[in-house]
Order: C-alpha cells, then structure tokens, then sequence
C-alpha cells in the first residue's frame, strides 16, 4: 500500500533516458530520399519538401526569396485566389518559406484528404507561372513592411549584426533595400523557379498519421519528375568579416530605447565543442534564470528581457547577445555583458546552478520531442547538417555529463570581449 506519510523521489530531469524515434526512410523512383515518422494519435499529416534553393545559390539579392513566396500564386490553371479556395476547402494549409541554403514547401492536412491536395502540390512544382501581378503586389508588400522596419532600432541592429559578422555580401550577412524589390523581375524569378525547383535537388520529410498508401501516392506525384538528376553545384561565399569592432548608429533622434547586439563567431553545429558551448550559453543568457538575466533584467531593470544565442547555420556559426534597453542604460547594459563574461571566465558555476541548467535543457528537450512534427524537425536539421543520431546522443550525454571546469574553460575561450563584436543602434 502506498504510504501517503513520505513524499514521493523528486527526479530530476537528468535522470531520464533520452532516445530518438527512428524515421522510415526510402526512395522515390526518381531518388528523392523520404524520411517518414509514422507517429501520433491525430489522423493528421505535416510534409515538407525542402529544396536547395535558398539565398545561398542566387546570383541577385531576393530572387530566391521572392520566387519561393510565389510559388503557390498562381499556375497555368489556377489562379492565386482558386489555389487558396482549393486548399482551404480540404481544410489544409500550404505553405511556402525561404532561408539561407534551402527553400521549404510545407503541407498541413487531414491524414484523409492527402491524396485530394498532393496532386496541387506537383502543379505548384511544374506548372507555377509566377504572374507578373502577384510580382508587383509583393513588391509593394514588401516595400511598405521595409519602409516601417527601417524605423525600429532592433531591426535595424539584427541585420548589422549579420553584416559585421559574415560580411554584406555573403548570405548570411546581406540585407534588402528598397532598390532590390525595384530590380526584380519576372524573368529572372522563372528561371530561378525552373533551375531551383522544377529542376531543382529535393529531400521529403513527412510526420503524423500517415496512410498506408503514402509511400505509392508520393510515386504517383513526385517520384516521376525531373527532381535530383545531376550534382548539386558547389558554391563558396567568402566571409568578410568586419575590421571595426564597435559601432554606434543613431536611428532614431527622438526615440528612447536603444537596441544592443554583441556578437562573435563559433564553431560550427558539427564540432564536438557546439554542444558543450550550447550549455554554456544557456548558463550565460539562454533561459530565464541565466546569468544575464538575473543581472540585468531582475537586479539592474535595464531591459525587459536579454538573452544569447547559438546561431545554427550550416556554413557558418556565431555567438549573439540581443536586448533591448533605455537609450541612457545602453553603456552600462553593454558593460554587465562583458562583467558577466568575466565571472564565468573567472569563476568555476555552482554545483545547484549547473544542475539547474541541465534539468532546463533536458526538459526543454523532452518538450522538442513531443510528437511526430517536432520529431521529424529534429532529424531535418540533422540531416540538411550532415550529421546523424550519433550527433544527438552526444548532445544528450554533453548536458548529462558536462562539469564546471569544462565551462569555464570554454568561457575563458570563447567569452572574452576583444573577440565580439559591439553594435549599438539608438
């Protein structure tokens, strides 16, 4: 009988054992690789085509992200309105978005009306025509959202950023102005559509409910186009990184908040010391409670919320510290960044508040892990990385494992401020 007199073992979130579900994984005729987590108790279905067709393979600013919005605007049988009706019909969700090396078309369906939607999704794929009126509403769309973000001291400070870090030609770094929306044309957006995506490299990534037919209704749509046929062509950006560390740039005269970026590079997601520095990050500013935070959000009230973060490029990583803060605490805000820099290049972190951080990310992580969606998302970005499940259960031992010496080792590496750079937007 249990005896209601004791109070239950308190576990801690280090305690559990960690896996990750396999997915299935096969071929289409044509050798588009599928990776499928079969999974769920909804009868609904998450796809994603994922196409190597980002900004990283285009040869003029925004053509990769203006022909992956347009995508689904309209075909030579339908137009943008009747593609919408279709898909809103079967109760679905098509949806299409742009990053650095890939480009996504992602679809959210009833696990029964999959075979109704996917034959839209291969005339997306073959038969866009990108119309030149859909081309100057998103000019104008896009323009209009530039117009009111170029007032905002943090927008203005995220791109800044990028641009010191990478340069303002790589892509990682570059950024749009108004002229760019002006250049595009309608020409240029087809033939990056029909190199890119009609004839372009595509992985399959799917989650849910799926049907037992699934593997033969992807055959039926996509395993007979012209998708995969030669090597995807290599490409390097050189990284040109800025020479000036810190920058003051006044925005906006009248405004009273100032946005702060401090920044350095890192070593990328596949070295081993990604995952030991992703603890040290969240320790430094990467939850609620870490160090930046207590400091100087609950002790100085300098800013509502600062954190840091690890970028996740595939080509190319950095460490970032982002708030936003009172235009006259912007100087003694960037000064207890660099404090607390010190204190952990300093001083070895407590036993109670690494156990903190560990429980932190391992839940965090069994969170990431709660259904097929946010399972396959975790195996997508393994695999557009290069790297497999060994990848994983490294990242789960590091937390477990990780000692105090080693962070403050890495600290003493990678936090000291002559390394970051320091950009003040106002």
């Amino acid at each position: 009988m249990l005896n209601r007199s004791l109070a239950p073992h308190i576990k801690d979130a280090v305690e559990y054992s960690i896996s990750l579900k396999h997915p299935d994984i096969f071929k289409l005729d044509n050798g588009i690789d599928v990776y499928n987590v079969q999974a769920g108790t909804e009868e609904v279905v998450q796809i994603e085509w994922v196409f190597k067709a980002g900004n990283w393979f285009e040869e003029k600013k925004l053509v990769a992200s203006a022909t992956n919005f347009l995508i689904k605007n309209g075909t030579t049988k339908k137009s943008a309105y009747e593609i919408n009706e279709f898909v809103d019909f079967y109760g679905a969700y098509l949806n299409r978005s742009c990053y650095n090396e890939t480009a996504v078309v992602s679809l959210h369906c009833l696990s029964k009306q999959l075979e109704h939607i996917l034959p839209l999704v291969q005339e997306v794929f073959m038969d866009a025509i990108l119309p030149e009126d859909e081309l100057l509403i998103y000019k104008q769309n896009m323009k209009q959202r530039l117009a009111v973000n170029l007032k905002k001291c943090d927008f203005i400070a995220g791109r800044k950023i990028d641009a010191l870090l990478f340069g303002d030609r790589h892509p990682y770094g570059v950024y749009s102005e108004m002229v760019d929306y002006d250049a595009l044309n309608q020409q240029e957006l087809l033939d990056y559509y029909n190199a890119f995506y009609k004839n372009g490299h595509c992985t399959i990534f799917s989650a849910g409910i799926l049907p037992s037919n699934y593997q033969q209704l992807l055959n039926t749509y996509f395993g007979a186009l012209p998708f995969n046929k030669g090597v995807v062509k290599e490409i390097s950006h050189p990284i040109l990184p800025s020479t000036q560390k810190k920058w003051n740039i006044l925005n906006d005269p009248d405004g009273v908040q100032g946005a702060i970026r401090i920044a350095r590079a890192c070593p990328l997601p596949t070295d081993s010391e990604f995952p030991k520095l992703q603890v040290l990050n969240v320790l430094f500013g990467g939850f609620f409670g870490s160090r930046l935070m207590t400091n100087i959000r609950e002790d100085k009230g300098y800013t509502y919320g600062i954190y840091s973060y690890l970028m996740n490029h595939i080509h190319a990583s950095a460490i970032l510290i982002s708030t936003e803060a009172g235009r006259d605490v912007c100087e003694a805000t960037v000064k207890e960044v660099y404090h607390e820099m010190e204190q952990l290049r300093l001083h070895e972190v407590g036993k109670d508040e690494l156990l903190l951080v560990k429980n932190y990310l391992i839940g965090t992580l069994l969170g990431d892990l709660d259904g097929p969606f946010h399972i396959i998302g975790r195996w997508k970005n393994l695999i557009l990385h290069g790297m497999d499940e060994s990848h994983f259960r490294y990242y789960v031992d590091t937390i477990k494992t990780i000692e105090a010496k080693e962070l403050k080792n890495l600290a003493e590496k990678y936090l000291n401020p002559d390394e970051f750079y320091e950009l003040v937007v106002v």
